[in-house]
C-alpha cells in the first residue's frame, strides 16, 4: 500500500504564491509519475501537472508559466510551486502517484487533498 500525504495549502491574497508539498511512503518498488490535480465543489477533479519518473513535465494551460512542479532528492517527493495564483485557482489540490510496488502490483494512489484558497 502506498500513501500520499500532502501540505502547504492555505488563504493568499491574488498574486501570491503557495508551495505544496507531497511525500509518498510505503512498499514502492518504482515510481512512474508523480502529479497534482484539483477540484472544486461541484465540478470535476482537474487536472493541473504530472513529473514523470524521466523528468517530463506536462501542465494544463491554466496554469503554464505561473506553477512549477519539481522533485526532491528523495525522489518520492514533489513540490508545486504556485505564483501569480489567481481566485481561479481556488480548489482543494489532490497529489496523484503511479507505479509499481514492491509484489509488482500497479498503484495510482490519492492524498487527502489540502485546501489552495486565493482572495481576490
Amino acid at each position: 500500500q502506498v500513501q500520499l500525504v500532502e501540505s502547504g495549502g492555505g488563504l493568499v491574497q491574488a498574486g501570491g504564491s503557495l508551495r505544496l508539498s507531497c511525500a509518498a511512503s510505503g512498499s514502492i518498488y518504482t515510481m512512474n509519475a508523480m502529479g497534482w490535480y484539483r477540484q472544486v465543489p461541484g465540478k470535476q477533479r482537474e487536472y493541473v501537472v504530472e513529473l514523470t519518473s524521466g523528468g517530463s513535465t506536462n501542465y494544463a494551460d491554466s496554469v503554464k508559466g505561473r506553477f512549477t512542479i519539481s522533485r526532491a532528492n528523495a525522489k518520492n517527493t514533489v513540490y508545486l510551486q504556485m505564483n501569480s495564483l489567481k481566485p481561479e485557482d481556488t480548489a482543494v489540490y489532490y497529489c496523484n502517484a503511479v507505479g509499481k510496488t514492491a509484489t509488482m502490483t500497479t498503484f495510482s494512489s490519492w492524498g487527502q487533498g489540502t485546501q489552495v484558497t486565493v482572495s481576490s
